[in-house]
């Protein structure tokens, strides 16, 4: 098999969304959810802009979108380290 010869996936692709039911899905949108994913795993902005090819942060910006969940763990975690840095004032 040679390695270095393009490979077609576009009619593959279309057919797995079509046995797994999905609309309005199109290939591209899996670099948002590349993105998301990444981010949503402590990935920084840099990292996730050299691994889709972006030459800007806001390019980044623009794919990389995080869910309420993850939005809301990231703010109990803010709230529970503040608390133990007042506690620890306190205590000084």
């Amino acid at each position: 098999m040679r390695t270095n010869t393009p490979i077609l996936i576009s009619s593959a692709f279309r057919t797995a969304v079509r046995r797994a039911n999905i609309e309005n899905f199109r290939f591209h949108d899996l670099r948002h959810t590349a993105a998301s994913y990444l981010a949503m795993n402590g990935e920084n902005h840099l990292t996730i802009a050299s691994i889709l090819g972006h030459k800007t942060l806001s390019m980044v910006k623009r794919y990389a979108h995080l869910n309420l969940k993850h939005t809301a763990l990231a703010l109990e975690r803010l709230q529970t380290h503040y608390e133990i840095f007042l506690r620890e004032k306190e205590e000084e």
